[in-house]
């Protein structure tokens, strides 16, 4: 695939990632549902809510690095490496968990609707799609896998820490309150090891599928 196919792909993903993210936080600011939300917190609390879904946070990082990408400006860095992957395996798994867990709880409709499809299923499509098809390739590595779950581990320790003392779980499986310590720490188990092997299967998978060399990623920065 050419370097221009590759950006063009890249820059699609990251308006529709980002025009998601400002369309959620516009429907949050005016009263929508993120979550199918029965009791409707204030606009503070709303707000604080929407940065706090590991959904909008899988969103802006597939935003983020597919900037970098669309202008040219992915590297050979270690940091650059972890966040290609982190946004990779984070959108990844945002979608599966969606469409296994999430998915029969919700009810929405309109405006809320569009936006729910926009991040939980076009976003990890075209993320996971242009990596597939685009790469760049060639830039994982093993060693990079335990960088990469630094984020999850971390996202799924501030909600067990921060639930109870908001009384609010952004997931109904982490919902302490409703199901107990314990089904949530082994739901949290079963969510950490679906990273570790979709973290796993991303670097293997990337030094198989063919993808665009070292030449070509010079070319794409100039």
């Amino acid at each position: 695939m050419s370097p221009r196919a590759a950006r063009a792909w890249h820059l699609l993903t990251f308006l529709v990632a980002a025009f998601a993210l400002v369309f959620q936080l516009v429907l949050v600011l005016r009263g929508g549902r993120v979550l199918d939300e029965t009791n409707a917190p204030s606009t503070g609390e709303h707000v604080r809510r929407y940065f706090f879904y590991f959904t909008i946070q899988s969103n802006i990082a597939v935003a983020w690095v597919t900037a970098l990408l669309a202008a040219g400006r992915e590297s050979d860095t270690r940091s650059f490496r972890v966040l290609r992957l982190d946004a990779v395996l984070a959108i990844a798994v945002t979608g599966v968990v969606h469409f296994v867990l999430l998915r029969p709880l919700l009810d929405l409709h309109g405006a809320d609707y569009v936006a729910d499809k926009l991040l939980h299923m076009a976003v990890p499509a075209l993320a996971v799609v242009g990596w597939l098809v685009f790469g760049p390739r060639g830039l994982l590595a093993r060693p990079d896998v335990l960088p990469a779950l630094v984020w999850p581990v971390l996202y799924l320790l501030l909600i067990l820490t921060t639930g109870p003392v908001f009384d609010w779980y952004p997931y109904p499986f982490l919902d302490v309150a409703e199901h107990g310590l314990g089904v949530v720490l082994l739901n949290s188990l079963g969510i950490t090891v679906l990273f570790v092997a979709f973290a796993s299967g991303l670097v293997w998978l990337d030094g198989r599928l063919p993808g665009i060399n070292s030449g070509d990623r010079e070319g794409a920065r100039a």
